[in-house]
């Protein structure tokens, strides 16, 4: 971690979840932190909680907050142009910003789909686009520079979970994308590393992501549907068990870049479902139930989508 101890963060998402704390955790470290949010307000708060944080531990730690919208490009540019401005190219970006969302599949509007997919893969998108140049200038200018780059997907990215549909192809495209830049990396610098964070139930305020969809994507006539209420309280009752917090997960992240290491697990104790899908893809075969080690869900499920 020596090699973050006072460098550059810009974290995405930054004033709630995930983002919040990687952003404390920034400050003790001393960092100069580029805090972004779609937000605004709550961004305000969250960015003097975390510049007061770095006074309180005296670590010297300075904030500069930019209201952010990830899902476009402008946006995302300006941040880029800030952040160089301000501090210099950073050594941590944390491409973290996301948004939920439930429901079957073919239920999903077209607002829908833009929504999440310009948030959930567009924000990673844009945020490689406009920082990795800059960060592949910093490590050719200087032997010693070395950089970070860790894009928030899910476990959703690595299975197929029924009635989210819409969120596991958002995040699988994140994996992807993740992936593809860790090779790609590797084939021009030694000193840029990707990573991916793929967490499970973690209480953080992307179950409420509705409250910051773009009024141009939201379709005031339409209710939700019923598979829709039915996976938000779902997920509502697995997160609310969720033993492992956000602040645990985002020190997961400094660990990882610390190791190098590109896979980052909240939960790796739940991978086994990873492996069946892999078997069932290597086999071939048909994809294996995903309430099998729990039938009783699946028929409550079942149940609950068929009695309307």
């Amino acid at each position: 971690m020596s090699h973050l101890q006072g460098g550059i963060a810009v974290i995405t998402g930054a004033a709630s979840g995930f983002g919040l704390e990687a952003s404390r955790i920034a400050a003790r470290l001393g960092m100069k932190i580029v805090m972004a949010d779609v937000q605004a307000d709550a961004l305000e708060l969250s960015s003097h909680d975390v510049a007061a944080l770095g006074a309180a531990c005296g670590s010297g730690a300075e904030v500069l907050a930019v209201r952010t919208d990830v899902s476009r490009a402008a946006d995302v540019d300006a941040l880029a142009a800030a952040t160089l401005q301000r501090f210099g190219a950073p050594h941590l970006v944390f491409n973290n910003a996301g948004v939920g969302a439930g429901g079957l599949v073919w239920e999903h509007s077209a607002r829908d789909w833009e929504w999440v997919f310009g948030v959930n893969v567009m924000g990673v998108a844009h945020g490689v686009r406009f920082f990795t140049p800059l960060m592949l200038a910093a490590a050719e200018a200087d032997p010693a520079w070395h950089g970070h780059i860790v894009n928030t997907a899910s476990m959703a990215g690595l299975l197929n979970p029924p009635n989210m549909g819409l969120y596991n192809a958002s995040k699988h495209a994140v994996v992807a994308l993740s992936e593809s830049l860790h090779q790609d990396l590797a084939l021009v610098s030694d000193q840029v590393h990707a990573h991916v964070l793929c967490p499970y139930f973690v209480p953080t305020g992307i179950t409420r992501s509705e409250r910051n969809r773009p009024h141009d994507l939201h379709d005031a006539a339409a209710k939700p549907t019923r598979s829709q209420l039915i996976q938000q309280a779902m997920i509502d009752q697995a997160v609310s068990k969720g033993r492992v917090t956000a602040a645990q997960v985002a020190q997961f992240v400094f660990d990882a870049c610390a190791e190098n290491r590109f896979y980052i697990y909240s939960h790796p104790k739940a991978l086994g479902p990873v492996q069946t899908r892999l078997e069932d893809i290597m086999t071939p075969r048909n994809p294996s139930d995903p309430f099998q080690d729990k039938p009783e869900i699946g028929e409550q499920l079942r149940q609950a989508l068929r009695e309307g």
